[in-house]
């Protein structure tokens, strides 16, 4: 095989691979001894057929094996003998008008990580701020806690439905007097005033009794989720089997012994136990974030475009699902639009940290261990249902880009870490509204919509190297299709969701933590 170097121009390299016809026609002579043995042909003895009858019957698939075998090896023997650092996979292609017996001309492109001089992780300085569990906090988690867990008994018959009050109805949905599909139900618990249900369904329900009959007029939202009912107007029959009015709930010992604990005592303290998780938590943004400020003050290199371009896909993609709730989305998208530039900017800065805290870790000996990668593949698996979950694993185990997207955030985590550790930290108490106000302080300045949109989710950023789950894989994943009822009839994430039925609760929930956009920083 022949290489010459075609393009070596800042991370972009290119080259020509030529593999002689020969080369191929040894790897095919060397496949037909190995086919031979096990090929069975009228008038021959098992394992007797000539060679040439072999390459006759087998000959094209034997050469494309063939074939493909030499670019492997070529395109690994040329990023070995190079020395290169692939950023992302290569792109490899054969020229057009390839016929068989003839010379094969392969063309690879690929950009190369940057060298990256091994960063000092001594001087770094770091504030940390942390605030105290206040018991105004722990009374409002028990509110909130209490409205979580409404409960509802029967009313009188003769009792009217008002808002807040939950119905249970019989159903069925028509279009143009024909029922649709999916559009029949019966003792759907309707609550009303919640706005889970298509628009004006609610609404129509006040001032019902029970065994009421009556005729529901609504039109499907336009961005409704099946095609057929976009923007057509529908009628529910629907009967009323009871009018339920909502329960009080007492904050007391029954109650905390109604989730499965001892007592308020109890209750009080495990809300407060998960507070202090949550302000721990923002104290780790508050640290990280001035730590990777600082490493971004100190350091700037060239990245590669297509890991840029890769991160930037991923905030844009975040963003436009985040249009969805917008209540203006095209003027949401307008802003967006306005501040693209900023937002590549960010996606700069998060592949450019991300080689960074990869670069410190690979020189100090931070390693995700086996056991901890196989606690991430079972966990990512869960997503997945059972019967395609092994198929998952395995997938993983066979993509070093996929096992390495699972990896990343961890080690990442474990790099912050080790640098937390060698930092002089000064410790300073302040309270919530500080902290926030701290980690909002922060922020990159500008893009406007970053500060309101920018994706929370992302604020530990995959490794570079890493790359999404293919699409096939994505199927695996898809929930089963839903029925069309007044119950699924709710619109997309952008107005009102589909009511979820709720478990009794055995823990209390903590109030989750507002998200940050600062996370856009990385």
């Amino acid at each position: 095989m022949q290489t010459s170097e075609t393009l070596n121009e800042g991370l972009k390299r290119a080259y020509k691979l030529t593999i002689t016809a020969d080369d191929i026609n040894k790897r095919v002579d060397v496949e037909v001894k190995k086919l031979a043995p096990q090929v069975n042909m009228p008038g021959f003895r098992p394992g007797k057929v000539p060679a040439n009858l072999i390459r006759k019957m087998h000959g094209d698939a034997l050469m494309q094996d063939a074939l493909n075998a030499a670019i492997r090896e070529g395109v690994d023997k040329t990023v070995a003998d190079n020395r290169l650092r692939p950023a992302m996979q290569p792109k490899v292609e054969m020229a057009e008008g390839y016929e068989s017996g003839k010379d094969a001309e392969i063309t690879l492109e690929l950009e190369v990580l940057p060298e990256i001089k091994t960063p000092s992780v001594d001087g770094l300085e770091l504030e940390r701020l942390t605030a105290d569990v206040q018991d105004k906090e722990v009374d409002e988690a028990v509110e909130r806690l209490a409205a979580s867990q409404k409960s509802f008994e029967t009313a009188a018959k003769s009792y009217k439905a008002k808002m807040g009050d939950q119905v249970v109805i019989d159903f069925e949905g028509k279009v143009d007097g024909v029922p649709f599909d999916g559009g029949k139900g019966e003792a759907m618990a309707v609550e009303l005033g919640s706005g889970r249900l298509i628009p004006g369904f609610e609404d129509q329900l006040v001032g019902v009794k029970a065994n009421d009959e009556k005729v529901l007029n609504v039109t499907f939202p336009d961005d409704y989720n099946v095609d057929d009912l976009k923007g057509k107007d529908a009628t529910f029959d629907i009967v009323v089997g009871e009018v339920q009015k909502p329960k009080e709930n007492k904050v007391d010992d029954d109650f905390a012994k109604s989730l499965g604990l001892e007592g308020m005592d109890q209750l009080r303290e495990l809300l407060k136990g998960q507070i202090e998780q949550e302000l721990n938590g923002l104290t780790r943004t508050q640290m990280k974030r001035g730590l990777l400020d600082q490493l971004a003050a100190d350091h700037d290199f060239d990245v590669p475009p297509s890991m840029v371009e890769a991160e930037f896909d991923q905030i844009w993609q975040q963003l436009e699902q985040e249009l969805v709730g917008e209540e203006d989305p095209e003027a949401a998208r307008k802003e967006m639009e306005a501040d693209k530039d900023e937002y590549r900017d960010i996606a700069v800065r998060r592949v450019r940290l991300g080689l960074l805290l990869s670069e410190i870790g690979q020189a100090n000996g931070v390693e995700v261990t086996q056991q901890e990668m196989n606690m991430l593949i079972q966990q990512a698996a869960q997503q997945y249902r059972a019967e395609d979950r092994e198929r998952f694993m395995q997938y993983v185990q066979q993509e070093p880009m996929a096992a390495a997207q699972l990896r990343a955030p961890m080690y990442e985590d474990k790099v912050v870490d080790f640098l937390f550790d060698k930092a002089d930290v000064t410790d300073r108490k302040v309270t919530r509204e500080e902290l926030q106000a701290a980690i909002e302080a922060e922020e990159t300045p500008a893009p406007k919509a970053a500060k309101k949109k920018a994706p929370a989710k992302k604020a530990a950023a995959k490794k570079p190297a890493a790359k999404k789950t293919p699409a096939k894989k994505a199927a695996a994943k898809k929930a089963p299709a839903k029925k069309t009822t007044p119950k699924t009839a709710a619109k997309k994430p952008a107005a009102k969701k589909a009511p979820v039925k709720k478990a009794a609760a055995k823990k209390p929930a903590a109030k989750k933590a507002p998200a940050k956009k600062a996370a856009a920083k990385k």
